[in-house]
């Protein structure tokens, strides 16, 4: 290694027209790969294959059908949808959402299919039939249907009438990604000329294509703006630390090279970018630049010193060389151990900022030198003795070494308890801000209408054509029952509801027969009769299996967070054990997969976080060698991520989905700052032969500045992600920026002290 770093400066100064021009090919090749990237509009995204929780789900899809779609929510000013005027804008807009792509059902409390009986005869009707010569006595008559009709309140009515909706399900081919951004787009126009035509009446669209469209946009949001904003941070940044436009020019076309690198790899690979992973260039741009810093800051350093600008690249390198490649390997770690992660889109991001990485490192380490020899580079010498504002921190910190020692590890304590603080909690529904229509359209909906969140049950008989099997009917029917007296459950969707009525409507509508008739033939003869009777479309395929052996009971919610819909599902589950356990089942959806996820993931990345950290502390050992040192670095890298998540448990109280990966993605990134200062301290130890004071102040003088310069990047660069709608890219931002802040407090003020306690018992 000592040969390679002694010659690699004079290596790159030779070859450094050959390096310029092999970097901007390699960048030219890589860079070709982006077009092959792709966004996903799937909140799937987050689930992989192995999931169980996505498994029952699609066992159930496979059963039934895959309830897929939009619904719009339609709120009339005066507050009343039961008038002549607002159900005919209902009914209108019902006809018109057949025409939206790959509808196949549209369901509203216009074309709600509600049955009575006439004699003998069962007759099956939209419940708004005729809409332009509705009496007063009509509205009323459909105004009482529609609030005491279980399949239709708190879904598709309001309770108190002021609200409706209109759910349009789909069945999406699945051969382009294009296919939900057009629906939504249809949706949206859709709604617009729908105001326009009925001024008086606000339309907020939801449902499960628009979340998934919510991802697509999330991702092309942070893609387009993010971006953008981090290039101009970090130029700001470089021009006014660097104060050299030379410096600024190279580092520039280092973080610009990493990132295309990064993005083409990723593309080659086949790679889908969605709204995590769509982060990586800006991560990469941040990460990018501390190496090209601490060259650049040592080179400047030597130019001041005197030395001709060819002799302080070679320096540089020299010193440097060691320093970064750990970094850069420690960095890539922390960044690939996301392959454990159970949810794709983090393994995206750590695969394609781990490649980021790495070339970023060969760019620094070829290019960047390379380049500043032929580009004109101005310094001012300074004298040798010139103080450095970190040499008067040096001489504070040292001075009042016990303080800080004691000071620091007592905050240390204090901050790692505010961890038990912490609940693993989350809600997919916020993970979208305000500024995204579909967050601020769901809000609206769960407080006028319905619950977003649905857990999904399949009722098994466990014969065929047992669902008309009045003991299976009634046990399904007690669940149902129990489920309505939970908190903050909105709507039960079963088919229990349907066999009640038709058995009431053919009983001359008598109230009393609103029960599940004890005859298994007439439950089959009123079925068959009401399901001839339905039109195309809004037949029962979507509740009821082929063989009648199975029924599909829906149940929303509003209101919930992650654990309040795991204890739901085990509070359903633990009853279906007591009262009916040959119907023992687990709840599947959407919402109960995100419930799920966390708590997945926490344990997934649990052990690779471990064995990221056994294999960062062996690469340290083995680089610095020095095993003592290698585990005496152990501390702060360690403490600046249970430090962050302490005052984020403190503050906050609740994390989600982040909390798994953002300890294995920080670890990497602050053992740089460390593994530099360790660097230049054992340098002053083993070829200076200096004490161990002169050792932390001779760190402090060569690499403090490249130390404070880089850490005001690194937060910087993920304060911006800080900025996005998504939330867990703003919480991962904001959470990372906290503890790289920590990992540097640590590393100028608790690592020296402790260097100084170890050397003071070794002695």
């Amino acid at each position: 290694m000592t040969r390679l770093e002694n010659g690699l400066g004079k290596w790159v100064l030779k070859y450094r027209w050959w390096i310029l021009i092999s970097a901007i090919l390699a960048v030219a090749v890589a860079a070709s790969g982006i077009p092959r990237l792709t966004f996903t509009n799937d909140s799937r995204i987050y689930f992989s294959e192995e999931n169980p929780q996505l498994q029952a789900l699609e066992a159930l899809e496979n059963i039934f059908s895959k309830e897929e779609g939009v619904l719009f929510v339609l709120a009339p000013e005066d507050g009343n949808v039961f008038t002549p005027k607002t159900l005919e804008a209902i009914k209108e807009l019902t006809e018109v959402c057949w025409q939206l792509p790959f509808a196949v059902r549209v369901d509203s409390i216009t074309n709600f299919q509600h049955t009575r009986a006439e004699q003998d005869d069962l007759i099956v009707e939209d419940l708004v039939a005729d809409d332009t010569n509705l009496s007063e006595s009509d509205l009323k008559e459909i105004k009482a249907i529609a609030l005491t009709e279980p399949v239709l309140v708190s879904r598709l009515i309001s309770p108190t009438g002021h609200v409706a909706g209109i759910n349009v399900m789909l069945e999406k081919p699945g051969k382009s990604l294009e296919e939900t951004p057009i629906i939504a787009a249809a949706a949206r126009k859709m709604a617009e000329n729908f105001t326009e035509n009925h001024p008086g009446i606000d339309v907020y669209l939801t449902g499960g294509l628009m979340i998934d469209n919510a991802f697509g946009e999330a991702s092309k949001d942070d893609m387009t703006t993010l971006v953008p904003i981090m290039f101009l941070v970090l130029l700001v940044i470089m021009a006014l630390t660097l104060r050299s436009i030379s410096g600024t020019i190279a580092t520039f076309f280092v973080i610009v090279f990493a990132m295309l690198t990064g993005l083409g790899f990723s593309g080659w690979l086949g790679f889908t970018l969605d709204p995590s992973s769509v982060n990586a260039p800006t991560i990469i741009l941040t990460l990018a630049v501390a190496d090209s810093i601490h060259i650049l800051i040592t080179m400047f350093y030597h130019m001041r010193q005197g030395q001709k600008k060819q002799d302080a690249i070679i320096e540089s390198l020299k010193i440097n060389f060691r320093p970064v490649l750990i970094t850069s390997v420690t960095t890539a770690v922390g960044f690939l151990t996301m392959n454990f992660s159970d949810a794709p889109p983090f393994r995206t991001l750590g695969n394609t900022v781990a490649i980021g990485v790495a070339s970023a490192f060969v760019y620094s380490i070829f290019f960047l030198p390379a380049l500043m020899s032929v580009l004109p580079v101005k310094i001012k010498p300074r004298p040798a003795h010139e103080k450095l504002p970190c040499d008067a921190l040096a001489s504070f910190v040292i001075n009042w070494r016990n303080a800080f020692f004691w000071g620091t590890l007592a905050l240390i304590c204090v901050l790692v308890v505010g961890v038990f603080q912490i609940q693993l909690n989350d809600d997919f529904i916020k993970y979208f801000d305000h500024r995204y229509d579909f967050r601020r359209a769901t809000d609206f909906t769960e407080e006028n209408l319905t619950g977003f969140n649905a857990i999904e049950y399949i009722l098994d008989s466990g014969e065929s054509s047992g669902i008309n099997d009045p003991l299976f009917l009634k046990k399904a029917e007690a669940f149902t029952n129990w489920y309505r007296e939970q908190p903050d459950v909105t709507h039960v969707n079963t088919h229990t509801d349907t066999i009640k009525r038709l058995n009431k409507n053919m009983h001359a509508d008598d109230p009393a027969f609103y029960r599940i008739p004890d005859q298994r033939n007439l439950i089959a003869q009123y079925l068959l009769l009401y399901e001839m009777s339905l039109p195309f479309g809004l037949d029962l395929n979507n509740r009821i299996n082929v063989d009648k052996s199975a029924i599909r009971m829906v149940v929303f919610l509003k209101n919930m967070t992650a654990i309040s819909l795991r204890e739901m599902d085990d509070r359903a589950r633990g009853w279906l054990q007591k009262n009916a356990p040959e119907l023992l089942t687990y709840g599947t959806g959407l919402s109960i997969m995100f419930a799920h996820i966390s708590k997945r993931n926490i344990e997934s990345m649990l052990g690779a976080s471990f064995g990221a950290l056994g294999l960062i502390s062996i690469i340290l050992i083995f680089a610095l060698r020095s095993f003592k040192v290698g585990m005496v670095s152990l501390v702060p890298n360690l403490a600046p991520a249970f430090m962050s998540f302490g005052l984020w448990g403190i503050l906050v109280g609740q994390v989600g989905l982040v909390i798994s990966v953002i300890a294995a993605m920080t670890l990497g990134i602050i053992v740089d700052d460390t593994v530099h200062f360790l660097n230049k301290y054992l340098v002053a130890r083993r070829q200076l032969q200096a004490s161990p004071q002169e050792a932390v102040r001779y760190a402090y003088h060569t690499v403090g500045t490249a130390l404070w310069v880089t850490t005001i990047i690194l937060v910087a660069g993920f304060m911006v992600l800080a900025l996005s709608g998504f939330k867990m890219n703003a919480n991962s931002g904001l959470m990372t920026s906290i503890t790289i802040v920590f990992a540097l407090a640590l590393d100028f003020l608790f690592l020296p002290t402790l260097l100084l306690q170890l050397e003071r018992t070794d002695e």
